[in-house]
């Protein structure tokens, strides 16, 4: 069997679970980024800087578009694919649309719940046009 890995989606796991456990603890996500032993690499620093800087704007895009499903109802783990992946869609117009939501849909299945992958792309989608637009 071959284990595939891939540097980029590494960073967006590691910006998560950075992110989560910023959230968990009611600590400032740039505080646990700099709590860590050994640096963050490059994509996960800007990742979790990226959330943090736009946080405000992205929550704000994330609750007009998650229909019936305020920020606070939100598993931890959506609410957080969902903003590294509406900071990526904002701020990081190299990343391929298509990338983005795979990516997220790929961490949601991965560490939150059995229907987390359909919540995180549905949302994702309708966040396309007005991030990327």
């Amino acid at each position: 069997m071959s284990w595939r890995t891939d540097e980029r989606t590494d960073a967006r796991e590691r910006a998560l679970i950075l992110l989560y456990e910023a959230e968990s603890k009611g600590v400032a996500s740039a505080d646990v980024l700099a709590a860590q032993i050994s640096p963050a690499d490059e994509l996960t620093t800007q990742l979790v800087e990226g959330v943090a800087a736009n946080q405000a704007e992205i929550d704000a895009a994330i609750s007009a578009h998650a229909k019936g499903w305020t920020l606070q109802r939100m598993p931890t783990i959506d609410r957080n694919v969902l903003r590294i992946a509406a900071f990526e869609l904002l701020g990081r117009p190299d990343v391929p649309v298509a990338v983005v939501l795979d990516e997220a849909v790929e961490l949601a299945k991965r560490f939150s719940t059995d229907d987390s992958g359909r919540f995180v792309n549905g949302v994702l989608s309708a966040l396309v046009p007005v991030l990327r637009g």
